[in-house]
């Protein structure tokens, strides 16, 4: 493994894990990203003049761009994380996480497989197994219930993957990750989203009681647990990533305002999202076998992030006046009381 293809990586932890990456290893990253809404090129900014980072822009639904990306770069290990993410958009637009999600993975996986690469890497998540009651926690031989348009794409990518490791030997391996937060994370999202909002003393939009409970991890966190499981992990094998410890949305908010300062008063609730999960708990057993452990408690998690977008508006703020504000209407005009 020298040469990677990080399929969008131009995005939220895709660019973390470039970032991340380029400082660790020795090897050449090519980011192969089509720059839709939540891909930024400001994301990359800081690996523009690194020798060992390289940016095309393409669909990952383009095999024969997928292919030809491949080649002239010499690519020996694909880490996919290019996806429609929001589980929010999925419920408006289901087409886009199918075409995405699902035709997306198999296209890179055919290009692997034609290619003969050597690794094949899937960024899943937590989202895959549906809501669990406690105190119970999903493990990675648990059955998928998915209960969502994106999270059932992201399932179906999975079994994709799976059987392309089965059917034709491909060395893949998959990590299911919790919620991340941290840098570049596009403010559609609950953390930069509340964040954001506080800052500027608008309404935080709570769907519900607020009592959903959430796994939430630093972002670097996540890109160390990939990064051991691209190194350690066994073919054909998945890697739950996440803290094992869980947080009610109405908490992070208070947390939120608390360290900017701001009254409890923002607080706004709304009507909740349709099939809304009520709770997502990892088993993380089987990734710190492999040496891996979580580095940030959520306070310090959260804490790193509010700074980051105190300190860095000149990211946030272009984005929250463009394509975002035509959906936020849509998302929450008709949801508030």
């Amino acid at each position: 493994m020298q040469r990677l293809l990080v399929t969008g990586g131009a995005g939220f932890i895709g660019s973390n894990f470039v970032h991340y990456m380029l400082e660790r290893y020795d090897y050449h990253i090519v980011v192969y990203d089509a720059l839709t809404y939540a891909g930024r090129l400001e994301n990359l900014a800081s690996a523009q003049n690194n020798p060992k980072f390289t940016f095309v822009k393409g669909d990952i639904c383009d095999l024969d761009a997928i292919k030809t990306a491949v080649t002239q770069h010499n690519i020996d290990t694909i880490v996919n994380f290019a996806a429609e993410t929001h589980v929010d958009r999925s419920i408006m637009q289901p087409d886009a996480v199918i075409r995405t999600n699902v035709n997306g993975t198999w296209a890179l996986l055919e290009a692997a497989r034609e290619l003969g690469l050597k690794r094949f890497h899937q960024i899943s998540t937590d989202e895959v197994y549906g809501q669990i009651a406690e105190p119970n926690r999903s493990s990675e031989h648990d059955v998928f219930e998915p209960r969502s348009p994106y999270s059932a794409s992201k399932a179906g990518a999975e079994h994709i993957v799976y059987a392309y490791h089965i059917t034709y030997g491909l060395h893949t391996t998959i990590t299911r990750g919790s919620n991340n937060i941290g840098p570049f994370h596009y403010p559609e999202k609950a953390v930069p989203l509340f964040t954001t909002n506080a800052m500027d003393d608008l309404a935080i939009p709570i769907y519900g009681d607020g009592r959903q409970m959430r796994d939430y991890q630093y972002v670097t966190d996540h890109c160390e647990g990939i990064d051991v499981v691209l190194h350690r992990g066994a073919a054909g094998e998945a890697y739950n990533v996440g803290t094992g410890v869980e947080t009610r949305n109405i908490d992070m908010a208070h947390k939120i305002l608390d360290l900017l300062g701001k009254p409890h008063s923002l607080i706004e609730y709304v009507k909740d999202r349709a099939g809304h999960d009520r709770r997502y708990a990892l088993d993380t057993s089987k990734l710190r076998a492999l040496g891996w452990q979580s580095r940030h408690t959520f306070d310090q998690a959260l804490e790193k992030t509010v700074k980051w977008y105190i300190d860095n508006p000149g990211w946030w703020r272009p984005i929250k006046s463009g394509e975002y504000r035509d959906y936020y209407r849509k998302q929450y005009d008709e949801r508030q009381s």
